[in-house]
Parts: C-alpha cells; sequence; structure tokens
C-alpha cells in the first residue's frame, strides 16, 4: 500500500474520528443504542484498518500482541470483578445497586463499567483475531513464493 499515497493521509485523518464515534458509542450505551460490544467493534475497526493500509508490522508496532493479551484479561478481569464486588457488598453476581449508597447510581456505576469490560475486551479480541489471521496469511504467501 506504499504507493497508494491519498490513500494512506485520507485513513490517518479518520482514524481518530473512527476512535471518537467508538467512544462516544461506549458512553452512551446505558442511555441509549449501542455499548461495550459495538463501541469495541468500532474501536478495533480502527486499528484493522490501519493495519491494512500499513501493514502488520506497524500495527504491531503500535499494538503489540502482549498488551494485546494484557487487555483481553483486564477487561475481562474487569467484568467479573464488578459481579464480585457486588457480591461482596451483600447482593448477588453483578447486583448493580450494592455498589453505592443510591440503587439509580449504583446501577449506573454497573452498567458503566460492565461496558467498559466488554469494550476492552471486544477491541483486543478483534485485533488479536485480526493479527493472527494477517500473520497467518503472511506466511502461507511466504511459504507459497519460496516452494514456488
Amino acid at each position: 500500500m506504499s504507493e497508494h499515497l491519498i490513500l494512506r493521509v485520507v485513513i490517518k485523518f479518520l482514524i481518530p474520528f473512527i476512535f471518537l464515534f467508538a467512544l462516544y458509542v461506549q458512553a452512551h450505551g446505558d442511555y441509549g443504542p449501542g455499548g461495550g460490544f459495538q463501541a469495541g467493534v468500532i474501536f478495533s475497526a480502527g486499528f484493522i484498518l490501519y493495519g491494512m493500509i500499513f501493514g502488520l508490522q506497524r500495527l504491531r508496532s503500535v499494538v503489540p500482541p502482549h498488551l494485546i493479551l494484557a487487555l483481553i484479561a483486564f477487561g475481562l478481569l474487569l467484568y467479573t470483578g464488578v459481579g464480585f464486588a457486588t457480591m461482596l457488598l451483600g447482593g448477588t453476581f453483578l447486583d448493580y445497586g450494592y455498589l453505592s449508597h443510591d440503587t439509580i447510581h449504583g446501577h449506573h456505576y454497573g452498567i458503566f463499567l460492565i461496558e467498559l469490560g466488554v469494550g476492552i475486551t471486544v477491541a483486543s479480541v478483534m485485533i488479536a483475531i485480526y493479527q493472527t489471521f494477517t500473520a497467518r496469511a503472511e506466511e502461507t504467501t511466504d511459504e507459497n513464493v519460496d516452494t514456488g
């Protein structure tokens, strides 16, 4: 893609807006359509687009695989941590009302944290899938060139 200068410039311009829209969907997920899953997919689409245009190696320099694995674990721990916190506070698993002195505030905090955990996990898993499949495709292409 190095010969497509206009495409590279346009993508560099669009990616911040993709990330901003993902943050908007994440932040307003408890008030309207959207939430963690949708925001995670949109956020990962920005990174995947970057990887498609600039290559897998540049994507891995921006988002290394060990960081992706750490974010997957963090998102899962955040989700389950909220559930266990509500249990420790006297409620049942994911009974958000126990997270604050006011039930409404507790529900707001709980939903926000749960959706954040889902968003981080989904974005990380989607990027990991893209990196894995792209690396596999490059290995297959390299093998065909070497034997061909």
